[in-house]
């Protein structure tokens, strides 16, 4: 008896849990919770008190290491009730940076953080590596359950990176990878991948020497009020910025130009209230990919993508520019991208949705809204479920919504999908959208309740999107 009580439980939840589903009708519904959105996420206040890192002993030669300097300076500044810890005119070199709780780290105008290329400055921390938990590296500014916390200013952070430094461990010749260098990441991402499905505590799955698994550049850990404006960020040695399972997240004005090998631009992972906006992205990966984790790490931790809204930022290089995926498990929701611009041979999609059937999840509610692209590779809107390998968890892509989208140099596809049949990719529209210079109007196989209305592909109406 009990065996059929808890049967009927699921069949309820499931039924609940479907009859919350509901796609929207109107582009008015999306702008509106947009709108209520904004008013929820709020830049951090600090205390108007500033900390020169010059009074801890930092010297800006570009070759003395100034890693205590920065610590010093952070912690006084934490200790006595926050402010800002102030970067003068410069190059400053340092290991890792700890961010605390109530510091706004400020670069002023014509200062450079330099991050040193050895990885002995780099104390292994609590992390996650491609949307997996792991004991790693810390990436080269790190917080963990901190709160109104900052990066600001109109000076640079150089992740150092290059061919003969971080980028080669991915394993690839173009990145400066061959058989008589020590350092390849792939035996350890395996490893990884195993502990991971053995479901070994994270905390257990030591990393660091010998592993060559690259840190992220910007990682704020479980933290709420995170604020970013203004700096220029390049050369990473793997993403650039990446806030994990973190609340109130505001980003404006940054710049992200880095093109080493799986060098994102901006990955939010299992986050919940985003805003960025007015930034610009150059990128070797993706220019904004919103994730929840990976596999049976992100299932298990069970927290999605929510409430993301991507405005007014400029998108060159990348595989993507909006893209959600693929490290999803945890599923994504609620995501907003409004008046963006791209333009790039080398950018190979502009909204991007790729998961696979290892991850599972559900994404929905995703708004494309006036988007001008000039050139693009593969396709503008890119739905993908055979990402890497097959599992036996079938995601979810539902409740689509692109209007009012200007393509000048178009690729290869308009609309390209590649999803489950008992899983098709459900509830997409697609409306005022003006598409030129595309070699292939679509290639679809599994698509349910599509809208088209006023979309032409070449000069020509597209009226329908069949296999």
């Amino acid at each position: 008896m009990k065996k059929y009580a808890l049967f009927f439980f699921i069949v309820l939840i499931s039924i609940s849990i479907s009859a919350q589903y509901k796609p929207w009708t109107s582009s008015q519904q999306p702008l509106n919770e947009i709108q209520s959105l904004k008013k929820q996420i709020k830049k951090p206040e600090f205390r108007k008190v500033d900390y020169l890192v010059t009074d801890f002993g930092a010297i800006g030669d570009g070759k003395t290491k100034n890693t205590e300097a920065f610590k010093k300076a952070i912690e006084k500044c934490n200790a006595e009730g926050g402010g800002r810890v102030v970067v003068p005119n410069g190059v400053f070199l340092t290991g890792a940076i700890y961010l605390k709780s109530n510091v706004n780290l400020h670069l002023s105008d014509g200062s450079t953080i330099l991050f040193s290329q050895d990885s002995n400055d780099y104390p292994i921390v609590f992390t996650r590596w491609e949307g997996m938990e792991c004991m790693n590296y810390s990436s080269l500014i790190y917080a963990y359950e901190e709160e109104n916390i900052a990066i600001t200013g109109k000076g640079t952070l150089d992740g150092n990176a290059d061919l003969d430094n971080w980028w080669f461990w991915c394993g690839a010749t173009k990145y400066g990878y061959n058989a008589s260098r020590p350092g390849r990441q792939n035996p350890a991402r395996a490893k990884l991948h195993e502990y991971m499905a053995q479901r070994k505590p994270a905390r257990e799955r030591i990393f660091g020497d010998g592993w060559y698994l690259r840190p992220n550049f910007v990682q704020p850990y479980k933290s709420k009020n995170f604020y970013m404006a203004d700096v220029l960020v390049k050369n990473s040695p793997m993403w650039n910025l990446n806030p994990v399972l973190c609340e109130n997240v505001l980003i404006e004005r940054v710049k992200v130009i880095s093109h080493g090998p799986n060098n994102d631009g901006f990955d939010p992972e299992a986050c919940k209230n985003v805003w960025i906006k007015d930034s610009y992205f150059d990128t070797g990966d993706d220019c904004i990919a919103i994730k929840s984790g990976r596999d049976e790490d992100g299932r298990d931790i069970g927290k999605p993508a929510e409430n993301h809204i991507i405005e007014n930022c400029e998108m060159k290089d990348g595989h993507g520019g909006v893209v959600i995926g693929s490290e999803i498990a945890g599923g994504a929701k609620n995501i907003y991208a409004i008046g963006n611009v791209m333009d790039s041979k080398n950018l190979d999609r502009a909204l991007r949705i790729k998961t696979s059937s290892s991850r599972g999840g559900i994404i929905e509610n995703v708004f494309f809204y006036n988007t001008k692209v000039g050139a693009y590779k593969e396709a503008a809107v890119r739905f993908n479920m055979h990402y890497e390998k097959p599992g036996y968890h079938i995601p979810t892509i539902r409740n689509i919504w692109v209007e009012n989208l200007t393509v000048d140099k178009g690729g290869k596809y308009a609309v390209f999908s590649d999803a489950y049949e008992t899983s098709p990719v459900t509830d997409f529209t697609m409306i005022n959208a003006k598409m030129t210079g595309v070699e292939i109007p679509y290639q679809v196989d599994y698509l349910k309740n599509v809208m088209l209305k006023n979309v032409t592909v070449n000069g020509k109406p597209l009226t329908e999107l069949k296999p």
